[in-house]
């Protein structure tokens, strides 16, 4: 079961980011509107910035939670993707401001975990330090401490 929750928060991260009208032009943008308008919001497309085998990985997850695309279209995509959303260094999430899916995806968080670090700054205010942050109940310190280079405050 979590395997399914893990892909479908891949699924999410692949749709994150730029509104549909901001897309680059090119070969294959049209079949990534086509593709991902069916199951998710088009403005969260492309902010998981991938290497080529890494988009490649994330279109097999989707085409086996049933997206239905040919192999010629997934190509094209896997081309638009690698050339247009290519892997950068991922910049350190702030979680004093941080939406749950940039908790989930940049710190490899389960979707009850960020929810948890939300309720948390909401009614205790904005966190200081890491030490701070694993005070929250129900997340998995290990994860957090693992993932410190990755936290702004």
């Amino acid at each position: 079961m979590q395997s399914v929750i893990r892909v479908a928060l891949i699924a999410a991260a692949l749709c994150v980011g730029a509104p549909a009208q901001n897309l680059p032009e090119g070969s294959g943008r049209a079949e990534i509107e086509n593709l991902c308008k069916k199951c998710h919001d088009l403005a969260k497309t492309v902010s998981l910035r991938q290497d080529r085998n890494g988009w490649g990985a994330t279109l097999n997850k989707m085409t086996a939670l049933g997206m239905k695309a040919k192999g010629k279209d997934l190509r094209t995509v896997l081309d638009y993707l690698a050339t247009n959303f290519p892997a950068e260094e991922v910049p350190p999430v702030n979680v004093n401001k941080a939406r749950a899916i940039q908790l989930e995806s940049r710190l490899s968080l389960r979707r009850s975990e960020a929810s948890a670090i939300l309720r948390y700054r909401k009614e205790h205010g904005d966190f200081q330090s890491i030490d701070d942050l694993k005070k929250v109940p129900g997340i998995d310190v290990a994860k957090i401490e693992a993932k410190k280079d990755r936290l702004a405050f």
